[in-house]
């Protein structure tokens, strides 16, 4: 093992810096896509209900077959790898933010509108606010959800850490196959270690000190 990663660890980090490069950009897109849909949602309360049952549908579609039908339409690389990166890393924040927008107190709201504060004041600087510790949860489940989602796309031949599990699994009893699966699953481990801490100190940074835990 340790010549085996003597030999290549400038293909390894590179590897996780795609892995990681991947699940980040994929995130930032699926909390933008998720948030202006959760503010729609908890706009029209009908529509509540709808977004609940998608989400919970989209969670039960198996990653590999989601990817196995975008590869006709999108073909292989890295567009189905973000594509199906950020369809499954939208669905955990989207609930959340819901169930957070939802949490506001009207009284706040209420309050803030009879200071004379508009609909956009008042989703920025009191409902956003306020929810962004739910939110925030979200999206660190949505990230660690991804990293696995993300090793999956290398089926696509998508950049990442999922190559180095695949090419173990293809030449099972070959000399270098437990090497290469076993690098490619603890890699993919490290990556979401450092991306969940990364997310911890966000968090302390972007949530108001009176709403942390």
């Amino acid at each position: 093992m340790a010549e085996f990663i003597s030999a290549r660890w400038q293909d390894i980090l590179f590897r996780c810096y795609q892995h990681g490069s991947l699940v980040i950009q994929s995130l930032i897109i699926a909390s933008i896509i998720a948030l202006i849909l959760a503010v729609i949602v908890t706009s029209f309360r009908t529509l509540a209900p709808i977004a609940n049952a998608i989400s919970a549908i989209g969670l039960t579609i198996p990653s590999f077959a989601l990817l196995g039908m975008l590869i006709p339409i999108v073909g292989i690389g890295t567009l189905p790898s973000i594509v199906v990166v950020c369809f499954y890393a939208t669905l955990p924040i989207l609930r959340n933010a819901v169930v957070g927008l939802d949490g506001v107190s009207p009284t706040l709201v209420e309050a803030a509108r009879g200071q004379g504060m508009s609909s956009f004041g008042i989703l920025t600087k009191v409902k956003l606010p306020i929810a962004w510790p739910v939110i925030m949860t979200g999206i660190r489940v949505s990230a660690q959800m991804s990293m696995g989602v993300a090793a999956i796309a290398a089926y696509a031949l998508g950049p990442g850490l999922g190559g180095y599990i695949y090419t173990g699994l293809s030449q099972i009893g070959g000399a270098n196959a437990v090497n290469y699966a076993v690098v490619g699953t603890v890699g993919v481990v490290i990556v979401a270690l450092i991306v969940d801490f990364a997310l911890i100190g966000f968090g302390r940074l972007t949530i108001p000190q009176g709403l942390r835990r």
